[in-house]
């Protein structure tokens, strides 16, 4: 299997170019729903001993839009995602480095619908993200006997944000976001709520940012990016109580103070049409061996590996 892997501000993505399993064709949202299926793949790819915790996969497909460059579908160790913003920085990045796009202008297409990615230098890209809202304001659940208070918002997936967090968001403190993430994702799932991730934003540590989060994944490892997804749904949020105004821009920092620039304008359904920029930088270029000898071949199962 031929795979290309990169870093975008920290947070790693696996580009799989050739050797992946054939998905058919139809819409993306159908071929991410078989490649849902197809368990022993995802995990001999994205798991350990050949992957890492805090790995996204980007199993390149053909589009069913001819004006797209590409069609991707994104995988953690844990789902099958709509679409991952830090992934299509590194995806862009990694597409230049093939040869398959030029500085400019490009569509890609997502299970979540097409996003465009604008290829700055070989490593700067700029992502205009799907048009992401605000689901709900002020959602209340209880955990440890204590009420948390958060909105739910979508920017490619679904994110339960509070702001301010209980814990200060700071590198010392991952153990305990992490836990607090996971049970806040169950109990907000008990009130009939499907989210995929969790974010505690934090005030700035820096006069130049506008603030800091931690970004609980599907996989319960924390995005090392300040997550393109998240921030996406973090601007619907902004934009909604009238503390962000249409292309101004801000800085977001992650719990381990790496940084993307992010703005918006209007959407046409009420939301907003978010932009992310990032760096990328590859990694590595290789070939994947799943030796039928190997009894890790399909990977290491979750639980194991920690």
């Amino acid at each position: 299997m031929y795979v290309i892997d990169s870093h975008t501000v920290g947070e790693p993505t696996r580009v799989i170019l050739e050797g992946g399993p054939d998905l058919g064709d139809g819409p993306l949202g159908t071929r991410a729903k078989r490649l849902a299926q197809q368990s022993d793949f995802l995990n001999a790819v994205i798991a350990e001993p050949r992957g890492q915790v805090a790995m996204v996969c980007a199993l390149l497909v053909e589009p069913t839009d001819p004006g797209c460059a590409a069609g991707v579908i994104y995988f953690d160790a844990d789902a099958v995602l709509g679409m991952c913003g830090h992934g299509t920085i590194g995806l862009a990045v990694t597409l230049a480095h093939l040869g398959r796009i030029g500085l400019g202008t490009h569509r890609i297409e997502t299970p979540a619908g097409v996003v465009s990615v604008t290829l700055h230098d070989a490593h700067t890209v700029t992502v205009t993200n799907v048009e992401s809202h605000r689901i709900a304001k002020d959602v209340r659940v209880s955990v440890g006997g204590a009420t948390i208070t958060g909105d739910i918002a979508y920017g490619g997936n679904q994110f339960y944000i509070i702001d301010p967090s209980p814990v200060p968001v700071c590198p010392q403190n991952i153990p305990q976001l992490t836990t607090l993430g996971i049970a806040l994702r169950e109990a907000v799932g008990a009130q009939g709520h499907m989210v995929d991730h969790v974010i505690f934003q934090s005030p700035p540590g820096s006069p130049d940012v506008h603030s800091r989060n931690f970004v609980l994944c599907p996989d319960d490892a924390y995005d090392r990016s300040p997550c393109g997804t998240g921030s996406s749904a973090r601007l619907a949020c902004l934009a909604a109580e009238g503390h962000l105004a249409e292309g101004q821009e801000i800085v977001q920092e992650s719990v381990i103070g790496s940084r993307y620039r992010l703005s918006y304008r209007h959407g046409p359904t009420g939301g907003v049409i978010p932009q992310i920029t990032g760096q990328a930088f590859l990694m590595a270029e290789s070939r994947l061996i799943f030796d039928p000898a190997d009894p890790f071949r399909h990977g290491i199962p979750k639980g194991r590996a920690q």
